[in-house]
């Protein structure tokens, strides 16, 4: 029987170090967990959420609803060629861990994404990218549970929907599934993406790159920029990358010619969200429990006690001064609740 227990504080289910409370809060370690759950009367109107490591999250306040924590845990080969595994993980599990496992094993497409905090069911909804590299590559199907129909479902790297730093699990059926497992085609001769700047630099000259040496650049630029959230609280990037229009691109400018830009179309570019809000004074800004990292002005930390009302108005007067500043709106990266 799935035991729900009540009043749960959610500090260590959160890297953002919220001290906030669930009303109910519920371990999954089954797919035979989320039937019995799905099956209990009124449950698919509940107020409820999916909680994985909790490291793209901000509570704003004590969840009133139903948390699930995700503790599927497992990893099998479903098949091997000679140039190629797919793996099937399930949602339980550590990234970071996963990303290690298959680094070991010398299966190639994972390692850009080495160090990004968080667990497997909850890669595919945000698509988590870095460094060049996002998970929709690599992905080939999503197993989940429709909370709706009370059954297990199988998605299609395409059925995803996936977008930048998002999928059809974010956005059109937020909230309807709980990710089971994700199956995933990894190579056994690795095509490598060293297209980000600081890796292409890193490996400059050489003949031959591993994906440990990667990995290992990897872990070294994250650490050096991105603080642990074990040491300084925080949810990794709080901001998207912000895609407008050429014509604003242009305005921007001719005050800013030095203005880092990545063409993503005829019509459209990404910008730096981290250097935008550097441009507006944030970096390093500390009041009170709460600021912006001093070596990366897109995260926002928790020195101590902060709530996540008092992390919400810094993010809101960042938002407002890139706005006021440069005709960019921001969007959240991190989901709030």
């Amino acid at each position: 029987m799935i035991d729900i227990k009540n009043g749960i504080s959610l500090l260590p289910y959160n890297t953002l170090k919220m001290n906030v409370k669930a009303n109910e809060f519920v371990e999954i370690s089954s797919v035979e967990d989320l039937r019995q759950l799905s099956s209990q009367k009124g449950f698919p109107e509940r107020k409820k959420l999916v909680l994985s490591a909790g490291s793209n999250v901000l509570f704003s306040d004590d969840f009133d609803g139903l948390i699930m924590h995700n503790a599927i845990f497992g990893i099998s080969v479903v098949s091997e060629e000679r140039d190629q595994v797919i793996l099937k993980v399930n949602g339980g599990e550590s990234w970071p861990d996963l990303v290690e496992y298959t680094i070991g094993q010398g299966w190639g497409g994972l390692e850009n994404l080495t160090l990004i905090p968080g667990k497997v069911g909850a890669a595919p909804i945000q698509n988590i990218g870095a460094y060049g590299v996002e998970v929709k590559d690599v992905i080939v199907s999503v197993e989940a549970f429709d909370f709706i129909i009370g059954k297990q479902v199988l998605f299609s790297a395409d059925q995803c929907q996936f977008g930048y730093r998002s999928s059809i699990f974010k956005t059109t059926a937020a909230g309807r599934y709980f990710i089971t497992a994700v199956v995933f085609r990894l190579s056994k001769f690795p095509r490598l993406n060293l297209t980000y700047g600081p890796l292409r630099q890193a490996f400059e000259g050489k003949t031959s790159v591993s994906i440990q040496e990667v990995s290992a650049e990897v872990a070294h630029i994250r650490r050096s920029k991105l603080p642990d959230p074990e040491v300084i609280p925080n949810a990794g990037s709080f901001f998207k990358n912000p895609i407008v229009d050429r014509t604003l691109v242009d305005k921007i400018k001719v005050n800013f010619p030095d203005l880092p830009l990545y063409q993503q179309n005829e019509a459209q570019v990404k910008l730096a969200a981290g250097w935008l809000i550097e441009q507006c004074g944030w970096k390093g800004y500390r009041m009170g429990e709460v600021g912006v990292h001093e070596k990366q002005a897109l995260v926002l930390v928790n020195y101590g006690q902060a709530t996540g009302a008092e992390i919400l108005d810094l993010a809101t007067e960042i938002q407002d001064s890139v706005l006021d500043r440069f005709g960019v709106i921001l969007e959240p990266e991190v989901n709030i609740y």
